[in-house]
């Protein structure tokens, strides 16, 4: 590559957050929704979408011009296969993400990026002054998009994960941190009459039931809330963690491990599902997944070394690293 096209490729990545930023507002008007059924007018979606027609009929170009829709003659706009990802009903919708990195709150906390990399502290707190968990507390709405956006991911990543990995051979499994349950009610599905326990915050959990009965679950899950800084369930021979250890520092997620390993069977394994970084140069995805982690909610993704001493200093041994898609990989443990 020249010089010239180098230069010119760099400026993309400069302004990529016009584009990221644009996405976000047309997930949040709804516009692929609106074009599901074909092409409609600038016009037509700004009546529908309560937008302003000239400053929508911008918006709607700019993503025209970069393949999330097509504009065709007279301001008719149509979806492409790259913007049906932003339907709702789309199988791997990325709608819920979009609306949510887009937030001004979010947004702030990476504009602060460089006190983290200066002060090594987290920029959300220092952009809010508090950390993300206790704001969406205090903002419901901020911690609805935010749960909506998780669960997204949740049928790709359950069925990478199902796809890797033999649940079958355990009896009872818990998800630490599982959230409404959407994972461990696909892993119950899988493995009838395998048993459940879903942990997580009491006000998270309240919502699971529509989830595990929707699956069919519901009769073989126990749901249980707590803090699992303190303490988890016993009773468990699999002990579950999906994105749960990249929220928090070490220090931290060895607080989460060693409440697991008071809990958890003699013969358990532990299964955390977590992006596993790639060695230089590669794995961009992880990496900036990790600048995220030290922006919003102050934690780390990891290499499978340091996963190594972070389950050797809360008392497992790890065994495997599984790659299961580019998005996950299952990091196992045994107690030690």
């Amino acid at each position: 590559m020249d010089e010239k096209a180098a230069a010119a490729d760099l400026m993309q990545m400069v302004n990529g957050y016009q584009v990221s930023q644009a996405i976000c507002v047309a997930a949040t008007l709804g516009i692929a929704d609106e074009l599901t059924n074909g092409p409609r007018s600038s016009d037509d979606l700004a009546a529908a979408t309560g937008s302003h027609p000239q400053a929508l009929y911008r918006l709607l170009r700019a993503l025209a011009s970069v393949g999330v829709l097509h504009e065709g003659a007279t301001r008719q706009f149509s979806l492409t296969t790259l913007g049906s990802g932003l339907r709702s009903d789309a199988e791997q919708s990325v709608a819920p993400w979009a609306r949510m990195v887009g937030r001004a709150y979010y947004r702030d906390a990476w504009g602060e990026l460089l006190h983290s990399v200066r002060t090594g502290e987290n920029a959300f707190v220092h952009a809010h002054g508090t950390g993300v968990w206790q704001y969406r507390i205090d903002h419901p709405e901020e911690s609805l998009i935010f749960d909506r956006a998780m669960s997204s991911f949740v049928p790709a990543v359950a069925a990478a994960v199902l796809a890797a990995y033999d649940f079958g051979r355990f009896d009872v499994i818990m998800d630490v941190g599982g959230g409404q349950g959407a994972l461990l009610a696909a892993i119950l599905a899988r493995n009838p009459p395998q048993r459940g326990i879903l942990f997580d915050q009491p006000m998270v959990v309240e919502g699971a039931g529509a989830v595990l009965n929707a699956a069919s679950v519901a009769d073989r899950c126990e749901v249980v809330g707590g803090d699992f800084f303190a303490a988890v369930p016993e009773g468990a021979d699999a002990h579950v963690m999906k994105w749960i250890l990249h929220d928090w520092d070490d220090e931290r997620s060895i607080a989460v491990l060693k409440s697991c390993r008071r809990a958890i069977r003699p013969d358990g394994t532990l299964v955390v599902l977590e992006a596993v970084l790639a060695p230089p140069n590669e794995g961009a995805r992880a990496k900036f997944a990790d600048l995220n982690m030290l922006a919003v909610p102050g934690g780390q993704e990891r290499t499978k070394d340091e996963f190594a001493a972070l389950f050797a200093a809360s008392g497992f041994r790890l065994t495997k690293v599984i790659d299961a898609g580019p998005r996950i990989s299952i990091v196992e443990g045994e107690p030690a």
